[in-house]
């Protein structure tokens, strides 16, 4: 066998392994009940106290991070960025990926990088278009936005991407675009120093807080390992959150508190939808991968290797409102929304490339990749195992197995079990104080939607159906067949 075909048929080895791991993890208590019933309780169970576990994680995390965006908020972070003798010299590059989205939203998104505490003359914003999108719409919204916003910003440039041999639709191609550009005519041109231009990720929805650059500045300027640090705000789905149903409102919610909750992680932190990284550590490392449909882990990661591990994601505890996927209609939404989960969930595309350079890089501490590793391993194999685990648990498959449900294991597993997420429950109060903080007051019925919100939440068995475990099995078995997932942009109104 030659080296190519070895490289290919462990490529599509590693392709096989998610769909394979979640797969079986979830058909092993419908078989396992039949041939090996006291494993399968005590397996249940065993997953149970670790769902208990990570819900006390989640919630505890989630209010430290809470407690740390009070004090971001109130710190005078424009002031304290003048006590570096170099802070004039700092750049922002923000790079805003668009296929037609309306204008009012990228206006949106200007608008909230207008009005940032720091000196936005420092600011530069790239809107970077798709070439495929139509000329007259690309025209008319550069005209509008350049006209509002050309004078407030040190530049607003426009960059075109068209798709080249290798590359893929996506946020990554067109960000590569926009980021070789701005080097080719703005920094090569001595416009600004690489060294200090930090360049951040922005989808064309975010709205920052006013405090966000600056406290990015002071961060930058104050980390001696600056040109190996990524940094994340708190991304929350909050900008329309009282128009989509509540169906897909739940999910949203989930998704904004996990985004919070991840923050204090430093261990397990990777950065993701809205980041930033000093442009010399994205120049080093050859920029996103145009090929590819996961950018923000895909880039982490590809300077986590680069650097042979040493590279972090730091906090940064401000929150970052983005829109939640809207369509016109209930179905569509619903739609919309499901396509949005299989996306993220298709990040697990990334891992066979991730498992070889464990293996292949030697210089990274073994401590350091493996935990590294397992934090992937867990965040995409056990994506659509939770909710049949959970959820079901031994209910269905003592079905199969009248002989097994009558023993004393067979009672009692189900007891413990439920007492265990009954228990976890309590940490949902939590999460429900935290959301309440950061969730804007609703524009109609507000005292009545407020008092309703948290009975919403009976919802999240459908929910955790609809847009967790059957996106991630989707994504999960179209890697396992070779099937591989075409980009597609998610709608918002």
């Amino acid at each position: 066998m030659t080296g190519e075909k070895k490289e290919r048929l462990l490529q599509r080895s590693l392709e096989i392994l998610p769909g394979f791991v979640s797969w079986n993890i979830i058909l092993f208590p419908y078989w396992g009940i039949l041939v090996i019933p006291n494993v399968v309780a005590y397996f249940i169970l065993g997953f149970n106290i670790y769902w208990f576990y990570q819900s006390f994680q989640l919630a505890t995390t989630a209010f430290f991070s809470h407690l740390k965006i009070l004090a971001f908020k109130k710190f005078a972070w424009e002031a304290e960025i003048l006590t570096f003798k170099d802070y004039r010299k700092i750049r922002h590059v923000v790079i805003v990926p668009t296929y037609k989205e309306p204008l009012h939203t990228l206006r949106r998104t200007l608008d909230s990088i207008a009005k940032q505490t720091m000196n936005t003359k420092q600011i530069h914003v790239v809107i970077a278009f798709e070439k495929r999108e139509d000329e007259n719409d690309r025209n008319e919204k550069s005209q509008v936005l350049k006209k509002e916003f050309g004078q407030l910003f040190g530049g607003l440039h426009f960059n075109v991407h068209q798709l080249v041999p290798g590359e893929i639709v996506g946020k990554a191609s067109n960000e590569k675009s926009a980021a070789v550009w701005f080097k080719q005519n703005v920094i090569d041109k001595g416009r600004t120093d690489i060294n200090y231009t930090v360049v951040t990720s922005c989808d064309a929805d975010h709205v920052y807080h006013p405090n966000h650059f600056a406290a990015l500045t002071y961060k930058f300027l104050d980390n001696p390992n600056r040109y190996s640090s990524f940094w994340q705000p708190a991304v929350m789905f909050y900008n329309n959150i009282w128009e989509i149903p509540a169906i897909t409102r739940v999910p949203n919610t989930l998704a904004s508190i996990w985004n919070l909750a991840q923050l204090p992680r430093r261990d397990r932190l990777i950065n993701q939808q809205n980041y930033s990284l000093s442009f010399k550590l994205l120049d080093e490392v050859g920029y996103w991968d145009p090929d590819k449909i996961p950018e923000d882990w895909g880039i982490f990661f590809k300077a986590y290797f680069a650097k042979d591990g040493k590279v972090e994601v730091e906090p940064i505890y401000l929150p970052l409102m983005a829109d939640a996927a809207q369509s016109d209609g209930f179905w569509k939404t619903i739609k919309n929304q499901y396509e949005q989960f299989k996306r993220w969930a298709w990040g697990v595309s990334d891992t066979p490339w991730i498992i070889k350079n464990y293996f292949t890089n030697r210089k990274i501490s073994f401590w350091d990749k493996t935990m590294r590793l397992l934090f992937v391993i867990q965040s995409h194999f056990l994506w659509p195992v939770n909710w049949f685990l959970v959820t079901i648990g031994l209910t269905v498959p003592t079905l199969l197995n009248p002989r097994f449900a009558k023993t004393t294991l067979a009672y009692t597993v189900p007891k413990i079990s439920s007492a265990i997420l009954t228990i976890a429950l309590l940490f949902f109060i939590i999460v429900l104080f935290v959301d309440n903080v950061y969730k804007p007051a609703p524009k109609t019925q507000k005292f009545l939607r407020k008092l309703l919100t948290p009975f919403e939440f009976v919802l999240l068995p459908v929910a955790g159906l609809i847009f967790s475990a059957i996106p991630g099995l989707d994504a999960h078995t179209r890697l396992m067949l070779g099937k591989y997932l075409e980009y597609k942009v998610t709608e918002k109104v």
